[in-house]
């Protein structure tokens, strides 16, 4: 790797430990507030948090002579579709969001950073729904990481908890996001689409709190930090990260350096709040990043290719 991509995957990685720590933060904040008060103000905080990142990006881009037609298309950014994806992507944010906050009442940090993650293989899967091609690899990946998903979720009953059965939807549901993600930042400015895709999130999680739950100034007071860092740092910093990484990070190395979020989460999990894991728990989890690395490695034969032409 060169100077700049190992830069950028370094970047990504503090992206993922943000991400992963922030299932702490989660947990924590539900000790005051509702999951959906949490993800309201939370999102609300991430929405507000990218405003001075678009102004940032879009004087930078005007005062950048090289990038005249990224400066073009920035300002022929059409508000109408940054408006209407923005709300769609925030809505499917909104159920996958919902999933994993109320799912943590019931599970711990570290198992549901190494569940969400799931996305990174289900996102390949529907792509085939979109007539995108699918490697054999990403299968194994998914096989694997269904077996790690069994020795993580399932107990000696054969029945998986609750609070697991949500994070698994919930992973389904992030898979969709990534998805149309990946179809809209083709159209519109990505920070934007993030900052509306939040606001969106938050209306809906405050609308849903406001009727199901009891929300008070003493309990937001309360579950000020966690609030804080779910919503500046989680949303507003990472997501700046992710955009600077991903600019000079080869794809394969940027997915890998993501994933990370799980091992991260589950480290929060241990040394904040003293989570701990049976063996076949640690097993099954070591089975899901496995799954998520081989998932991937198409892209890594893709990049020797190119590297040699």
């Amino acid at each position: 790797m060169n100077t700049k991509d190992v830069k950028s995957v370094l970047i990504l990685l503090l992206t993922a430990a943000i991400w992963g720590f922030a299932f702490v933060a989660q947990r924590v904040g539900m000790q005051h507030v509702g999951a959906f008060t949490f993800n309201g103000v939370r999102f609300a905080l991430g929405s507000l948090s990218l405003l001075p990142v678009i102004y940032f990006f879009g004087r930078k881009a005007k005062a950048e002579n090289t990038g005249i037609q990224e400066v073009i298309n920035y300002e022929k950014t059409d508000l109408k579709t940054t408006i209407s994806s923005g709300i769609l992507a925030g809505s499917v944010l909104f159920i996958a969001a919902s999933l994993q906050q109320v799912g943590l009442i019931y599970t711990t940090a570290g198992k549901a950073g190494f569940i969400t993650s799931l996305y990174i293989v289900l996102v390949p899967i529907l792509g085939i729904f979109l007539k995108q091609k699918t490697h054999f690899t990403t299968w194994i990946g998914a096989l694997t990481s269904v077996v790690g998903l069994y020795l993580l979720s399932i107990n000696e009953s054969l029945s998986i908890e609750f609070g697991d059965l949500l994070e698994i939807i919930g992973a389904f549901f992030w898979a969709v996001h990534i998805q149309l993600i990946d179809r809209f930042v083709k159209n519109v400015d990505a920070i934007k689409l993030s900052c509306v895709q939040f606001a969106t999130c938050s209306v809906l999680s405050l609308i849903v709190a406001l009727i199901f739950e009891d929300v008070s100034i003493v309990g937001l007071s309360d579950a000020l930090i966690p609030i804080l860092y779910g919503g500046i740092m989680s949303a507003g910093v990472a997501y700046t990260l992710q955009a600077i990484g991903q600019k000079y990070a080869k794809p394969s190395h940027a997915a890998i350096a993501l994933s990370m979020e799980s091992v991260f989460a589950a480290i929060g999990g241990a040394l904040l709040l003293d989570e701990r894991l049976p063996v076949k728990g640690y097993a099954g989890c070591g089975l899901m990043l496995l799954g998520m690395l081989v998932a991937q490695s198409e892209n890594f034969k893709k990049n020797k290719a190119q590297n040699i032409d």
